[in-house]
């Protein structure tokens, strides 16, 4: 392996998804600290290149589009892919954050040096025979706590629990201003899987007892609706804006607490140091960094992350009052 003082050009894979690269960002700053002129080059998903593109801590950002390849199953984009990857340059060290087959063969072509989860550690543990150095660490770690320790595993270092739980925030950003000295509250309804959504009435329940501006934050027209059912049956909810990628990231650096469902947009509340509730039915919060202000709130459902049962609905019995008086406490 190349010690730490040989590496010089690093390039980290991770395509997606949202909550995920938002989870992998935080091996930035930690990087920097050990060796701030080591060259960082990261490959993502073109959907979610505006978190990176303009990041202080990424030299420079490159982006494939496999769900497009997937979808066309078009063999000239195939042979552009490839003959882009390959395209790269030479780096040192290429990182495989994802664990997938998917993401180590797209290390694979960008360079010869790479290093993902052994066999036993990755999602697919196939992933691992395309990789010249593994690491192992167990499956059902915590998901920061993986993202952290392959990295550091591959450069040498070690990223401590003192050191995740005193971050910088990992995104840049602008501050939104309110028009009114009360708390803000921002509020997530979406997720990728119903089963992981927390139902409207409840939210609604959540709302009229907080003494609080809330901001109903959604991604498309399904959600959008969902978000005016909740505005217009409370008094103290708004519609938030359409919002970019960026400007999601500045919206929840504005506010005071985030409620939301195990999903990205609820993610950047821990990356950017804003208090935060995570409520958790079919996924368990080893999704999550907890801290004193970024909570998980569970179902009583048993999960087994080797096999997520996306028929798991039991989010829908999470009690309000408890979500009430978590978000009251994190307020004061």
């Amino acid at each position: 392996m190349l010690s730490m003082k040989n590496i010089n050009k690093i390039a980290i894979i991770r395509l997606s998804a949202l909550g995920d690269i938002i989870n992998s960002a935080v091996v930035l700053q930690f990087i920097k600290q050990h060796n701030q002129n080591i060259h960082v080059e990261w490959i993502c998903e073109e959907v979610f290149s505006p978190l990176l593109q303009n990041h202080p801590l990424v030299n420079k950002t490159h982006t494939v589009n496999l769900k497009q390849l997937k979808k066309q199953k078009s063999f000239s984009l195939l042979k552009q892919t490839i003959s882009y990857l390959k395209s790269l340059g030479t780096f040192d060290k290429v990182i495989d954050m994802q664990g997938l087959l998917k993401s180590a063969i797209v290390a694979r072509l960008v360079g010869k040096n790479t290093h993902g989860f052994d066999k036993h550690s990755s999602r697919e543990g196939v992933s691992s025979f395309f990789y010249k150095t593994t690491s192992n660490i167990p499956y059902d770690e915590n998901i920061v706590k993986r993202n952290c320790f392959v990295v550091a595993d591959a450069l040498g270092f070690k990223i401590t629990d003192k050191m995740l739980l005193n971050k910088e925030k990992i995104f840049p950003n602008k501050l939104y201003k309110f028009n009114s000295e009360k708390k803000q509250i921002a509020i997530v309804i979406g997720a990728s899987w119903e089963s992981k959504k927390y139902p409207k009435q409840k939210i609604i329940n959540v709302c009229n007892k907080l003494n609080a501006n809330i901001h109903i934050i959604w991604g498309d027209e399904n959600e959008k609706k969902d978000a005016e059912f909740i505005v217009s049956n409370t008094t103290n909810t708004t519609l938030a804006p359409k919002l970019s990628l960026t400007e999601l990231v500045d919206f929840i650096s504005s506010v005071d607490l985030v409620i939301g469902n195990d999903t990205g947009p609820t993610h950047i509340a821990w990356a950017q140091n804003i208090s935060s509730i995570t409520l958790f039915g079919p996924t368990t919060s080893r999704m999550i960094y907890e801290t004193p202000k970024n909570i998980a709130i569970k179902s009583s459902s048993h999960v087994d992350i080797f096999k997520i049962n996306k028929n798991d609905f039991s989010i829908k019995d999470i009690d309000e009052d408890e979500i009430i008086n978590k978000a009251q406490g994190l307020l004061k």
